[in-house]
């Protein structure tokens, strides 16, 4: 092999590892956003389902309220 073959295949080899970095560096960002996303979405279905139990429980009590189950005998 000459040596501008050889400098051909050096930067080829050299422009392929730099795309590759490039490629992983833009993966790994790419879940990082990904596994925010789906924490952003637990969340969000944490906070309904906390919203919706004090719902549940505010109007359990209202029906014992409304039915005199809620009335405590001393």
């Amino acid at each position: 092999m000459d040596k501008s073959s050889q400098s051909q295949a050096q930067n080829i080899s050299y422009e392929a590892g730099q795309a590759k970095g490039k490629t992983e560096e833009k993966a790994c960002s790419m879940m990082d956003k990904a596994s925010e996303v789906a924490q952003s979405a637990k969340d969000s279905i944490a906070d309904a389902g906390g919203v919706m139990m004090a719902k549940a429980q505010g109007a359990a009590e209202a029906v014992k309220n409304a039915t005199g189950m809620n009335n405590k005998s001393s």
